[in-house]
């Protein structure tokens, strides 16, 4: 049990990944911490986080909430403060990166804001764990499909932020650095199911912003479970990828639309959009292995490299191929079905339900 006994501190711990990762974690399905840091700087996030733990009823919730009152600990912080991060490091096993300034449009308006928090947040990690006198065993930086072949602001802060973890590994070898990127989650703060769902309930228009885009589409358990597939296995220095289906945006709008009388309209590409979303670029495939039901991007460094044993790799047939958002489309149909599983529709929400949606 890859957590059993830890001390694990999870960066940007109230959005929406960290609140879903926190919960399975108090949930012990990975062994269960001797303490979990949830580190962050909105404290209204953080009194609602808590708040939500002591107000759970359902009886399947007891263990949850009885780790909560024995484990969870919050810590008002920001990446971007040094001193933060060397106080919250203190006696850390475990560190999920999961702190960033993430939607795309803001990040073009204020890339100062997202280099401070995406990279300069990055070097701060790094530079605290490296004087720590007991640093942490293992990092994980949490990666977006954007940081590939990025086009805009958002994407090219956290392809840095990947090579900084990556870097670290060398100069700091006593602590294993490695990450995880993946695409769209479902229904995540800011995202665009939410989005739809008010615009629905509101009469429409649906805005799409272009007909043939495309994203992955994943639910925020998957990007739970690729963290812990890189928390098992992953060698320092590879990122991990989550296998998962693409989708048009339109057609997602069309099955969330379903029966009703709303338009769909056209609005155009936002500020730093992309048609397509890429996951493993042509350079990538030729040094990513297989791991089970993911892929890992090895790193390009040979130090790290001559940590890995040489069995561990076995290539994922790309061809030459980048892995892209446009390969492995979902139909209509197969889109309706993804929303009904992860009860997604308008018809599976509770009264009043908005924002994000922690499935």
């Amino acid at each position: 049990m890859i957590l059993q006994g830890k001390r694990v501190l999870v960066t940007g711990g109230t959005g929406s990944l960290g609140k879903v990762l926190v919960r399975r974690i108090l949930a012990g399905e990975v062994g269960l911490p001797s303490k979990l840091i949830v580190f962050s700087r909105d404290e209204a996030k953080q009194h609602d986080m808590r708040m939500g733990y002591l107000n759970r009823t359902v009886a399947t919730d007891e263990t949850i909430y009885r780790n909560f009152m024995n484990l969870l600990e919050f810590r008002i912080g920001d990446v971007r403060r040094f001193e933060d991060l060397v106080a919250a490091l203190r006696g850390v096993e475990v560190v999920v990166n999961a702190a960033a300034l993430k939607q795309v449009p803001a990040c073009e308006y204020f890339p100062d804001q997202a280099v401070a928090t995406n990279c300069l947040g990055a070097l701060n990690l790094v530079r605290a764990v490296g004087e720590a006198a007991a640093p942490p065993e293992t990092v994980l930086s949490v990666s977006t499909d954007k940081a590939c072949k990025p086009v805009n602001v958002m994407g090219m802060t956290k392809a840095l932020q990947e090579k900084i973890f990556i870097a670290a590994g060398v100069t700091n070898p006593r602590t294993r650095f490695v990450g995880v990127r993946y695409g769209n989650v479902l229904a995540s703060r800011g995202s665009v199911i939410p989005l739809f769902h008010d615009q629905i309930r509101g009469g429409g228009p649906v805005t799409v912003t272009h007909p043939d885009m495309t994203r992955f589409l994943m639910s925020l358990d998957q990007a739970v479970d690729t963290i812990f597939a890189a928390l098992r296995g992953a060698c320092p220095g590879e990122i991990y990828v989550p296998r998962v289906p693409g989708a048009r945006i339109l057609d997602v709008a069309r099955a969330l639309v379903g029966e009703r009388n709303v338009e769909i309209r056209v609005t155009g590409i936002r500020p730093g959009e992309k048609m397509h979303e890429i996951l493993v670029s042509e350079e990538e495939g030729a040094r990513t292995a297989a791991r089970g039901a993911w892929m890992a991007l090895r790193p390009m460094l040979p130090e790290l490299l001559e940590r890995c044993k040489e069995g561990d790799f076995a290539p994922v047939p790309l061809e030459g191929r980048e892995y892209s958002s446009a390969d492995d489309l979902l139909d209509l149909e197969g889109v309706r079905a993804l929303l009904a599983r992860h009860r997604l529709r308008l018809e599976d929400l509770e009264p009043g339900a908005k924002g994000e949606l922690l499935r």
